[in-house]
């Protein structure tokens, strides 16, 4: 949520959250080095960038759809190309289809709205990426009016070799009656997933909150709008023979708008904790200044480490 926020929520009830154990065929060891902790401990840092950044495609989809669903023109539907401001709103390859459904036929919602990049592979020049499989979204209501929920799945879906699965729940948890008028929703992942050919993968669950705080006045138009992200998540990852479980906090709120396709500025406190001692090791990931860029900073023990979100 740098891949478009581009694109990816129900109110839950909070609950405590907890490290996931380390799995017993492929543990961290009690007597590992400082260093081997330190690496094992940026693993999860950039494991937790890694989901965010998959993740982040979902809401700028689901929203960029076209008009009737949301405000149409973001994510897949409409990033600018390099070198212009403006949204191409038909930036959809033409190798890939739009198939919408309803499953009432007095009703336009509920709605399902398919996206097949087909299973060649469909590349799209302006964010260079090849994608291939199906986004499938389905609607309760336009996600611009308070209360709409909308449900993103995957079938096969691959952007370039990394397979892309999980669901992803937007819901608008606007206030209906605030002056002056507010933005805001809520989303969930769950059971993400995100694979490499290597056997690599990483597992993530979050609750995020999503603020507009620009472009409020314009609604139609979304290139001004600037959104902040704020919650928390969980996850492991697999790298190698090594499974590392952490959990995240947004420590100071992520900012987004629908202009970039990455997150500009925030940052995200990770801890990590080992399986067989009590030794926890935190890290920290700053995504910037507001510079649109694909660069975050990971920071473990006072050690930086500069790490690319494409």
């Amino acid at each position: 949520m740098k891949l478009s926020f581009s694109l990816l929520s129900l109110i839950v009830p909070a609950f405590i959250l907890s490290l996931l154990t380390i799995g017993s065929c492929s543990k961290e060891k009690s007597t590992a080095t400082d260093q081997q902790q330190q690496d094992v401990s940026f693993t999860s840092v950039e494991a937790e960038a890694q989901g965010e950044t998959a993740f982040n495609d979902v809401f700028d989809n689901a929203m960029g759809a076209n008009n009737d669903v949301g405000i149409g023109g973001t994510g897949i539907f409409g990033r600018p190309e390099p070198g212009n401001s403006f949204y191409r709103l038909d930036s959809l390859p033409p190798c890939a289809t739009v198939t919408i459904t309803h499953s009432n036929t007095s009703n336009f919602f509920p709605v399902k709205i398919a996206i097949d990049f087909g299973t060649a592979g469909c590349s799209r020049p302006s964010d260079g990426h090849t994608r291939k499989g199906r986004i499938i979204i389905d609607y309760s209501n336009r996600l611009t009016i308070p209360g709409a929920i909308s449900t993103t799945t995957f079938e096969n879906y691959y952007i370039d070799n990394i397979k892309i699965e999980g669901t992803a729940t937007i819901m608008n948890s606007s206030s209906q009656n605030s002056t002056p008028p507010t933005k805001q929703y809520k989303i969930d992942i769950t059971e993400g997933k995100i694979s490499t050919p290597d056997g690599n993968y990483v597992e993530w669950n979050s609750h995020k909150t999503i603020t507009q705080t620009e472009g409020l006045v314009t609604p139609t138009i979304p290139k001004d709008d600037v959104f902040q992200i704020e919650g928390y998540a969980n996850g492991r990852a697999q790298r190698g023979n090594l499974l590392v479980a952490w959990q995240s906090t947004i420590t100071t709120p992520l900012v987004k708008t629908f202009a970039c396709r990455w997150i500009t500025q925030g940052t995200v406190k990770i801890d990590r904790a080992s399986a067989n001692t009590n030794n926890t090791w935190t890290g920290y990931l700053d995504y910037g200044n507001g510079n649109c860029d694909d660069i975050a900073t990971a920071t473990v023990n006072g050690v930086k480490r500069q790490i690319s979100l494409h």
